[in-house]
């Protein structure tokens, strides 16, 4: 008698428990993966309740989202509307034959809008991309480097050419299982590289390694560059960084390059991080994944 009621209690705790273990699992996939869950509706008690609101706050949530996405995107295209209207008037100004001082003044206007473009053009990239790979999927993946280094090598071959900068991709490991879209994966290591090359000197070296890291999967991307300093490293990965600065050649920074990749790679399950030896002495960034 004691063992069938003890049966029976655990039918009903499990008949209790599993309507929050479902709302629970879609909270969570929301928060990670932004994917959009049904919740049964047949419950009628305490727990269908929290059900119907947790999937009402879901629906609230990605809507808010999406109008205020929306509402950037408007803002944005608005405000390149604004500064393109003093930047048309000043190069108006400057087909007239002006004076010098004048056709100085009116140079400073058209620079001044160009950054405020480019400004505007950086954070909608922002959103897109964050829009992106948060979208991304989050399913393992065994991904093969052989096939993916082409696409990286020929989206950074003219940038290597301009300043005379060797590459090297060394495979001590020729694929792995990571939660990782090869398209997110290319566009990290083309930005590391990318940023590799543009704090190199002319004539530098750039190194890609794939290798086994204890029981992890690592890749480096390291150069003998600008470098930074040691109490620099926290601010290179935030948006907009202060710590945007001209390359070697006079390259501009986007600002959001570097919080982009790290922000990928986490919720890709891996880590991303950078060191220096100081300036003039290089720098490193690597990506640690579990496997």
């Amino acid at each position: 008698m004691t063992l069938l009621a003890t049966i029976v209690t655990l039918l009903i705790l499990n008949q209790l428990i599993k309507p929050i273990a479902t709302a629970s699992k879609s909270l969570e996939e929301y928060r990670n993966d932004r994917k959009l869950a049904v919740l049964p509706t047949e419950y009628a008690d305490e727990a269908g309740l929290l059900m119907y609101n947790i999937q009402e706050s879901i629906l609230e949530a990605e809507s808010f989202i999406n109008e205020k996405q929306d509402l950037i995107y408007m803002l944005s295209h608005d405000l390149k509307n604004f500064a393109g209207n003093p930047q048309g008037l000043a190069k108006l100004i400057l087909l007239e034959n002006p004076s010098e001082s004048v056709e100085h003044l009116a140079n400073l206007i058209c620079e001044s809008t160009n950054l405020q473009f480019r400004y505007i053009e950086n954070f909608i990239n922002l959103l897109k991309e964050q829009d992106k790979f948060i979208k991304g999927t989050r399913e393992i993946k065994t991904i093969v480097f052989s096939d993916i280094l082409p696409f990286v090598s020929e989206q950074v071959e003219q940038r290597l050419l301009d300043k005379n900068i060797k590459l090297s991709m060394t495979l001590e490991i020729t694929e792995a299982s990571l939660k990782i879209d090869e398209g997110l994966l290319i566009q990290v290591l083309v930005n590391l590289i990318s940023n590799a090359i543009k704090f190199s000197y002319f004539g530098g070296k750039i190194e890609v390694k794939f290798y086994k890291d204890n029981s992890d999967f690592a890749i480096s991307v390291s150069d003998n560059g600008i470098g930074f300093d040691k109490n620099e490293i926290d601010e290179l990965f935030k948006k907009f960084t202060k710590m945007s600065r001209l390359g070697t050649a006079n390259e501009t920074s986007t600002g959001i390059g570097l919080y982009l990749c790290k922000k990928i790679i986490e919720r890709s399950k891996g880590k991303l991080s950078a060191i220096s030896e100081g300036k003039n002495k290089g720098a490193e960034f690597k990506i640690v994944f579990d496997l």
